[in-house]
């Protein structure tokens, strides 16, 4: 007797799958909901020298909007690039001393175009660094592996154990808000053969001479093992991405890359402002120094670790405990950061606190208090 025809799966079986999951994440206190914007205290953005919304940068974008339109058009190589795109890549890397930079419209992608372009082998990532690394490495179809974090006897395990030609590291990470330390990362990895990647995307603009980046402050820039990346939507307040290095990289970026050879350019408003923000970035170091403040004192408010730059990240218990606290901080009129499992690498739920210094002092110390009062 013959058996009969396999059970096929429906397409109503896949959303019940979803919804059953779904329900299980709510009662684990994962459930995220994008909310619109409210009016509140700004201290969940990464805007950090607030000057995504100064009179120069708006002034420069409008301008730009006005003669170029509202999109770019294609992607980079087709009719997408601008001068206006070309000159911001030439004076970011001018501002970070490196030989060169391609731009990309997020810095997602740009993450995942430098992964690709660089694996040759196994990559080595620090455990705590950008979630865009570690997926960049599995799509490249490297070996993606981690050491623990900042561990240089790991990580020097490591190096000797896998050969891997490529090291990702954040200057500032994402999530603690403390920093890596680039020397003695760059010495282990230079000794190993293997290129350092440093994601800066928090440490642009908030650390480093003028606000060059954690390389820079390190004195790296320039050095022919270490590749840079960053993002334009945290302190140089646009949208997009960029990948630095010798110049023999963006060649080979342009040419292979296929996150810059099929994406849509980022619209030349927006690097137009980005580039009035690069400007009066680095004429910013009050601004750094006003940063570096508000987030010691946030830190020790909250007994929170010490930040490098412009993150403090307070445990707050579970999930639902990190969710509540943030719900209640936003009834107050002030926004913070939530961040729980699996954004959180040590699988700890925590508020992240965002210092921006176009927030007025007094108020900056009110939302302090505001977030102090309303934890569990």
């Amino acid at each position: 007797m013959s058996a009969g025809p396999a059970a096929v799966a429906t397409p109503h079986a896949v959303w019940d799958r979803l919804s059953r999951r779904a329900d299980l994440r709510a009662k684990a206190g994962l459930t995220r909901t994008a909310r619109p914007r409210a009016d509140a205290v700004d201290l969940a953005g990464n805007d950090y020298l607030g000057l995504s919304r100064h009179p120069a940068v708006l002034a420069a974008a409008a301008d730009a909007l006005a003669e170029h339109g509202l999109g770019a058009s294609g992607s980079r190589l087709v009719r997408g690039t601008t001068a206006l795109h070309e000159a911001f890549e030439a004076d970011f890397a001018r501002h970070t001393g490196t030989g060169a930079a391609v731009l990309y419209s997020s810095g997602y992608l740009a993450n995942l175009g430098a992964v690709a372009a660089l694996a040759t082998g196994p990559v080595l990532l620090d455990a705590h660094a950008h979630a865009s690394l570690h997926d960049a490495a599995r799509l490249a179809g490297a070996r993606p592996e981690t050491f623990a974090h900042n561990d240089l006897d790991d990580l020097e395990h490591r190096l000797r154990t896998l050969r891997p030609a490529l090291v990702a590291v954040e200057s500032v990470y994402s999530v603690l808000g403390d920093a890596a330390p680039l020397r003695d990362l760059h010495a282990l990895t230079a000794a190993h053969g293997a290129l350092l990647l440093v994601d800066e995307a928090h440490a642009v603009g908030t650390i480093g001479p003028h606000g060059a980046g954690g390389a820079a402050a390190a004195g790296l820039a320039g050095d022919p093992g270490v590749v840079i990346t960053a993002t334009l939507s945290k302190a140089l307040g646009a949208a997009g991405g960029i990948v630095a290095g010798p110049a023999v990289l963006r060649r080979h970026l342009h040419d292979t890359g296929r996150t810059f050879i099929y994406d849509t350019a980022p619209p030349p408003a927006v690097v137009v402002g980005a580039a009035a923000v690069l400007v009066v970035a680095r004429e910013s170091d009050g601004a750094r120094t006003e940063l570096a403040r508000r987030a010691a004192l946030a830190a020790a408010a909250l007994d929170a670790p010490a930040p490098a730059a412009g993150v403090c990240s307070p445990p707050a218990g579970d999930a639902r405990a990190a969710t509540a606290w943030a719900a209640r901080c936003a009834d107050r009129g002030v926004a913070v950061g939530c961040f729980r499992p699996p954004s959180t690498p040590d699988h700890r739920s925590r508020l992240r606190i965002t210092v921006n210094t176009g927030v007025p002092a007094a108020e900056f110390a009110h939302a302090l208090d505001t977030v102090l009062e309303a934890r569990p």
